[in-house]
């Protein structure tokens, strides 16, 4: 099942129990930044989803998957 990429990130992050906090510290971004990007108001950047993707311990096509049809 494809999510889109702000709740893909939610889930991941919350099925590791990381708060923002934690993810904030593991990827040097701000919480506020991160809180964009879960919410779907900030779509990250290439290399910001491979930060995200190293934190979470994912492959960053894991994040990606439901980005086509924000782009669309």
């Amino acid at each position: 099942m494809s999510r889109e990429l702000n709740a893909q990130l939610k889930f991941l992050r919350e099925e590791r129990n990381l708060t923002l906090d934690d993810l904030a510290l593991k990827t040097r971004i701000g919480v506020g930044r991160l809180h964009s990007y879960e919410t779907g108001e900030e779509i990250p950047s290439v290399q910001t989803i491979m930060r995200l993707s190293n934190a979470l311990e994912v492959p960053a096509s894991n994040l990606l998957d439901g980005l086509d049809s924000i782009e669309q």
